[in-house]
């Protein structure tokens, strides 16, 4: 069968958009072929810093011939109703159109409309020029004479040629003709810019791939990584040096380079007092350059490797050389930060109000520096306060959080003082990336406790669900604070996720908080917290807005401000009652029914997704949830023992007859109404024996369950359902539920009412699949 193989050459085109842009061709072009009919066998893409190469193997030449059958009204319709139904069909007579017979509704008409193949060939020329076109670049330019005129085309940086061949291996391969703003495909590539420029023609992608390396282009990225990696980790070890990995910059450099060469370049010893991190973010983000670290001691050396795109006459002298004075400027600048942080502020005079009110002390750098913090009234949003204010809530809450947590209440508070002192620093000014991580080493350096300065940094995490969580209690007390505020904060001033839009990133804060909690095995009823916490962030918001000569609601809306939040709410209050603590409590109602069910049941979508990915059921997650569950880790736990006995011969068998007892209660109430079954079983009425067994045996399961359920033993409390089974399946085996008499009936109806609550108190045996 034939194969494809299409290249897109350009200018240069940043390495952050590669990789996905290859992904979006290949998904393009194999659509493409689906929808025209054909089939492939496999497609895989590959990019470079100037091409996006796709190869389809196994396309089908020619699609397949298709006969649509239409069925059309009667043969007595009216003359109207067959005029349309040729029309719709295509048919131009009555003629062309088949009669058939149904016993029933006597002769109609059907159109049957044949649709021939067509030629592979046909179907990739006649679809490459929209997927070129319409590509989804995140940004894109027009250029040269045609950029004047509309529709002309926008690529990511100038198309300079298309590549398009197909063919059986057995056979030459022949160019796909067809042209997008006068860019002619055909059967030509290039090579390496500086070392092959000349024009390559190519026939299929094994001939493509070898001609390519040849003009020093290797195609694919994942082995220009391993090539970057290997020569890199032998350049380091041959200089007595280890080289410091790092795969996101790994990712960047091989889409910077299409034929790597690996160099050693250096640095000033002097400019090692800088901090690490900060030596190896400068390095990182303004050459590209990877650090290297001494193996014995792990300290930072003054090597670090490169990789050039071209193999210099002279042995890359002058490319180390003009790299090494960008990384000695840029290291001159970070040396300049370093020392402005160490030195004292030249206003602390202004501070000490501040200080005071934080308990700082002002001969402390970053003490300094989260006084400036708070003096300066940095804000964090216009509806929440400033940066200040926030601090005082986490700290306050870490506090709280502590004893829940092990931690020390006043390691956690300090802490949380300190997490967002390092924003007003000089070197978090140029490198944001290293916030948290620069406070932990300016902590070290005041002569701050190890765990206030690994609270510090650790505070952030998780920022991803790759990234480590926190696991040392006092950062796991200040990163819940952090995090808690956060969610707490936005959910009372309506700022909560829409759709795909998440200006704040509480999703990634209700996953870290739920990470945390779930992979430090932390009890925390997140009731307990968040609830007294959202009367501060209402009771202070409220204030604050009134010190603002904010007074009702005409002005709060002539703000921008909406009309529903907590905040707000209770400030137009405040004109009827004597604070905004009062007006809080009277909407306490209000607020707990709508913003904090809401809040929880946040937590809860984000729980069913984590779980899910880590393998869970999303059945059992929803047997399991109820509205008011907000301890996560009972939850977690819950679920697990339910998966643990359904994967039981008794919990399958008792699943089944729960759901038999389930689905015939849920018929009969709906004649006898919803609840109906409710009351307590007449044991009087118990006159088969089956029934009676099964009444004895609820008695006996529901109390073991509730005891399992009192010291929070779920295995042991499924296991104790799972012993329902034998009076379940001897119930449904041998008893008759809907009696002719009555009272039986709504008796044994009742017994099966009984054995829903009994389950119910740890699932809802009716969200289960299957």
């Amino acid at each position: 069968m034939p194969d494809l193989l299409l290249e897109l050459l350009s200018e240069e085109i940043p390495a952050r958009m590669q990789r996905r842009a290859a992904g979006d061709l290949r998904k393009a072009v194999t659509n493409a072929l689906v929808e025209g009919g054909l089939t492939y066998e496999g497609a895989r893409e590959y990019w470079t810093p100037r091409r996006l190469t796709l190869d389809v193997r196994g396309v089908t030449a020619r699609s397949a011939d298709l006969s649509d059958e239409r069925k059309g009204p009667r043969t007595d319709a009216p003359e109207k109703a067959i005029e349309g139904f040729l029309r719709s069909a295509g048919l131009s007579s009555v003629n062309e159109a088949e009669v058939r017979t149904d016993p029933k509704k006597g002769d109609f008409y059907v159109a049957v409309v044949k649709r021939e193949g067509r030629a592979a060939e046909d179907i990739i020329a006649e679809a490459m020029p929209g997927i070129i076109r319409s590509f989804p670049w995140p940004k894109s330019m027009r250029w040269g004479k045609a950029s004047a005129n509309p529709g002309s085309l926008r690529w990511v940086r100038p198309l300079q040629s298309i590549l398009c061949t197909f063919g059986p291996e057995t056979e030459e391969p022949r160019v796909i003709v067809f042209s997008v703003d006068g860019i002619e495909a055909g059967n030509l590539t290039q090579g390496h810019r500086f070392h092959a420029p000349d024009p390559i023609t190519v026939r299929r992608f094994d001939d493509y791939v070898a001609k390519l390396e040849k003009a020093h282009v290797v195609l694919d990225g994942e082995r220009r990584k391993d090539m970057i990696l290997t020569d890199a980790r032998n350049l380091a070890f041959a200089h007595g040096v280890e080289l410091v990995e790092d795969d996101a910059l790994l990712e960047e450099v091989s889409g910077l380079v299409e034929w790597p060469v690996i160099l050693m370049g250096e640095f000033q010893t002097d400019y090692l007092v800088i901090p690490d991190d900060v030596i190896r973010l400068t390095i990182k983000t303004n050459q590209k350059c990877f650090v290297c670290r001494d193996p014995n001691t792990g300290a930072l050396t003054n090597k670090f490797v490169l990789a050039a795109n071209i193999e210099a006459f002279d042995g890359g002298k002058e490319i180390i050389a003009g790299n090494g004075k960008v990384v000695g400027a840029r290291l001159a600048d970070a040396l300049h930060f370093w020392n402005t942080d160490q030195a004292n502020l030249p206003d602390l005079g202004e501070l000490k109000a501040s200080a005071a009110k934080f308990d700082l002390d002002l001969a402390k750098p970053l003490d300094q520096r989260m006084a400036k913090l708070d003096h300066l009234g940095v804000t964090f949003h216009a509806k929440l306060g400033t940066q200040g204010e926030r601090v005082e809530r986490i700290a306050r809450l870490a506090d709280e959080l502590a004893p829940k947590v092990g931690a020390d209440a006043h390691l956690a508070r300090r802490a949380a003082v300190l997490a967002k002192a390092d924003l007003t620093t000089e070197i978090v000014g140029e490198f944001p990336e290293v916030q948290g991580t620069i406070g932990r080493t300016y902590a070290s350096l005041q002569g701050e406790d190890d765990r206030i300065a690994t609270a510090i940094e650790d505070h952030y995490k998780p920022i991803g669900p790759s990234d480590r969580v926190p696991t040392e209690p006092v950062a796991i007390a200040v990163a819940l604070a952090d995090k808690l505020d956060t969610l707490v904060g936005f959910w009372a001033i309506d700022e909560k996720p829409t759709g795909s839009k998440d200006p704040y990133a509480l999703r990634r804060a209700a996953l870290g908080v739920i990470r945390i909690i779930l992979e430090n095995s932390v009890r925390l009823p997140l009731g307990n917290i968040v609830w007294p916490h959202f009367r501060s962030v209402v009771v202070e918001g409220a204030n604050r807005l009134q010190q603002r000569q904010v007074g009702n609601i005409t002005n709060l809306s002539n703000e921008g401000m909406p009309t529903k939040h907590a905040i707000h709410l209770a400030l137009d209050l405040m004109e009827k009652l004597p604070s905004a603590s009062a007006a809080f409590d009277h909407l306490s109602a209000e607020i707990r029914n709508h913003k904090y069910a809401d809040l929880i049941a946040f937590f809860h979508d984000r729980l069913k997704v984590y779980l899910r990915d880590s393998g869970a059921r999303h059945d059992l997650i929803d047997a399991v949830l109820s509205p008011s569950d907000d301890d996560l880790l009972v939850i977690v736990r819950r679920v697990e023992a339910f998966g643990a006995m359904l994967d039981t011969d008794a919990g399958t068998n008792l699943m089944a007859g729960t759901r038999r007892a389930l689905n015939i209660l849920a018929a009969e109430e709906k004649k006898d109404g919803e609840g109906a079954f409710d009351g307590p079983v007449e044991r009087s009425l118990l006159d088969d024996p089956a029934e009676k067994e099964l009444a004895n045996v609820l008695d006996s399961v529901a109390h073991h369950v509730d005891e399992h359920i009192a010291r929070e033993e779920y295995e042991p409390a499924f296991a104790a359902l799972a012993e329902l089974r034998p009076a379940v399946d001897a119930f449904f085996d041998g008893v008759m539920v809907n009696a002719d008499d009555a009272a039986i009936r709504t008796n044994r109806l009742r017994l099966l009412a009984s054995l829903r609550e009994t389950t119910r108190k740890l699932a809802d045996f009716s969200k289960i699949a299957g």
